[in-house]
Formats: C-alpha cells, structure tokens, sequence
C-alpha cells in the first residue's frame, strides 16, 4: 500500500501505511490509576446546519465511541472541551450529552465524569455583563443536571466568572458555595489560557504562582469535597510541585497532553492520575500501558507510552484549542465514525498538511484496527482536497 501525502512545495512524498494494527484487547479494570479518557461528540453529516446554530449531534455514534472507551476500562470525561463545549456544543446540547451517556454509563457499568461551566452565560458585544450571583446560579444549574444524571461533577473554568470576578476573593466565594452545596466530591478543573485564551488570568491573576495560591485555598477550604484537581498548563513541574500540597486523599489528574506518560509514572513522591483528550485516539494503547503499571513495571508502561507523545504534541500543537480537528479525524480513519464531519464546522479548522501527518503519526503506532480502511479514508480526503493518488 502507497498513499501520497503533501509535501512542501506542492509536491508529494510516498508513504507505505503499516498492514497489521497493535493487537489490543479489552481487560480488567485498573487498580493503580484512575483514568479518564475525555471524549469527543460526533456530529450529524445530515443535518442542515449554520456553524453558529445549535449542534446536531449523531447519538448512536456518539454513544457507541463511549461503550468503546469503556469496555478498554476508561472512564468518561463527558461534556468537556474534548467534546466542543464552548466551540460548536452549547449548554442545551451539552445537557443532553451528560444525560444521555449518564444512563449509557449506568447500562454499561463505566465510570463517567461530567463538565460542569456556565455556558448558559454567553458574551455580548460588551463582554460578560452579569454578576457573581448570575454565575454561580449558572454553575448550579449545571450542578444539578450533573447529579441527577448519576454523573460525578468536574467544575469547568468559567469564562464569565473570568470576566466578571475582581480578585481572589470572588473565586474562593463563588466555589466555595458550590462546594458546600455539592452532594459528592468533585473535580476542579483548572484549564490554562493554551486551550482557552477567555481563560487568562483564572483565580484572579496572571501570575501563576499567585493563582495557584488561590486554587490551592479553595481546595484547603474543602477538602473533603474535592475527588481531585484536573490540570490543563502543559507545564509539568509546576504539577508535580502543585500535587505534592495537595492535602491527603485528594488526587492530581494530568490534564497534561505533553507530559503525560512521566507525569503518571510518577516518582518517589507520587504521581498524577489522568483526564486527558489524547487519550480519546490512545484509548486501548492508553488502556494497555497502564495495566502493564498496575504489575508495576514503569519501564514497560513508559515503553509504550512515550511513543504516542509525537502524536500528542502534534495534535496539540499551536493554536492548541483545535485540537479537536485531529482527534475526530483519528477516529473516522480509525472506523469509530463514517465522516469526517464537526459540530461547528471544525473539521477546517487545520490545514491537510498537519492532518496528513497525524494520519502518519496514529498508523506508526498502529492505532488504526483496519489499516487499509484508514487509508482508503485518508485517500479520499486527500482527493477531495486536490492531492493526486
């Protein structure tokens, strides 16, 4: 097999696709981390929508990529940016999403986590114009879907409380209220201004050493209702510092999707659990090395992870909030899906050269359970776009 991928100059290059998959297979649950996969919606191709009407979501698909994740023992993160909340999926969108994979999660016997924000908040022409009493009504609307659904919660970053909140102070008043009232532990998820440029300067500052000061007094506050805290820098020291003040009983999970494989290995002082986009096309290799970590052989699970960091770093390359684009077109190459089509139209929102490569990098590591299925579909996208085969 041969597929032509586009080189510089507008000129191709030969590329021979591997002919055999990793053999992976389903297995117990895990026993030394707790990992979620967080995964991705599947849009409707037959649906006539506008890119900044509501989402139209294929249920079936978008249910059954999540039994997929499951049955590789992964948890769900669900209704997370993985899934385009904010960029394509809003808040009524998102709520059936969490209700609708809740009771699959149920049926199926899976773990599932749900994002819980303030999307119902959108900006105006002159910004957030609400109060702090407007955002956490939101956070508890959203609150409450979550836990009636069975869901555990993971308290998203706000765009609106970002805007509006004028310190520190308004953080610790606006979680600790959730917190209180929060029927079980949740997740703190702190997402860096790289996947979210809205989110600059979250816990009242831009030094981050300042906000982390905040964060880390939230959860001092409350510590028997927090699960864990959910980091998303891509800075990997400053985790490993941030896990080891944490208070016992409260779990670090890498949001970290350039530094993952070092960060759940961890070190003599601990290690992160996981909550992490690229673990939605690395699900059952993911799934893989850390049952190889459970036996206790950190050589071989990072044997097999560290390869997939490429991949990962590529995916999330700068701007890194389109990271989505290449995480769906892995799973139509991979058979998962039967288009390459986006909620919002974000299936352009990378150029063919960076999707070309993620198509080499993802059948190098032999993600694809039908090779030539994965070419044949990389073919057509690449004839449509104008590369000779």
């Amino acid at each position: 097999m041969t597929i032509h991928l586009p080189a510089p100059g507008g000129t191709t290059r030969a590329y021979h696709p591997r002919t055999e998959p990793l053999a992976l297979t389903a297995g117990a649950p895990f026993t030394s981390r707790v990992v979620f996969s967080a995964a991705h919606v599947v849009a409707d191709p037959y649906a006539d929508v506008t890119p900044d009407g509501p989402a139209a979501v294929d249920w079936d698909a978008t249910l059954a990529f999540r039994r997929h994740l499951w049955s590789h023992g992964l948890g769900v993160a669900e209704a997370m940016d993985t899934a385009q909340r904010g960029m394509g999926l809003d808040w009524a969108g998102a709520a059936e999403l969490i209700r609708r994979s809740a009771a699959e999660a149920k049926a199926a016997g899976g773990r599932i986590a749900c994002g819980v924000g303030t999307d119902q908040l959108s900006a105006t022409g002159i910004g957030y114009p609400y109060s702090l009493d407007q955002v956490r009504a939101a956070y508890e609307e959203q609150l409450a879907v979550c836990e009636e659904s069975g869901g555990q919660a993971i308290l998203m970053a706000s765009r609106a409380l970002c805007a509006v909140a004028e310190g520190p102070e308004d953080y610790l008043e606006v979680y600790g209220h959730l917190l209180r009232q929060s029927a079980e532990p949740v997740i703190l998820h702190w997402l860096g201004p790289m996947f979210d440029p809205a989110l600059e300067g979250y816990w009242g500052s831009t030094d981050l050493d300042a906000a982390t000061r905040t964060f880390l007094d939230v959860i001092a506050a409350h510590p028997d209702k927090v699960d864990g805290i959910k980091v998303s820098l891509l800075d990997a020291r400053r985790e490993v510092e941030l896990r080891r003040k944490l208070p016992d009983g409260v779990r670090c999970y890498t949001g970290d999707d350039f530094h993952y494989p070092e960060l759940i290995a961890g070190d003599d002082q601990g290690f992160s659990h996981a909550l992490l986009g690229i673990f939605d096309p690395l699900g059952p290799l993911a799934a893989e090395a850390v049952r190889t970590l459970d036996t206790g052989h950190a050589g071989a699970f990072r044997a097999l992870l560290d390869p997939t960091v490429e991949l990962s770093r590529h995916l999330f390359q700068a701007p890194t909030r389109y990271y989505k684009t290449g995480v769906v077109l892995l799973a139509w190459l991979a058979g998962h899906q039967s288009h390459f089509t986006m909620v919002g139209g974000l299936q352009s929102a990378r150029s063919l050269p960076h999707l070309a490569r993620a198509y080499e990098l993802a059948d190098g590591l032999g993600l694809f359970p039908d090779p030539a299925l994965a070419e044949s579909r990389m073919k057509h996208l690449l004839t449509v776009h104008g590369v000779a085969q």
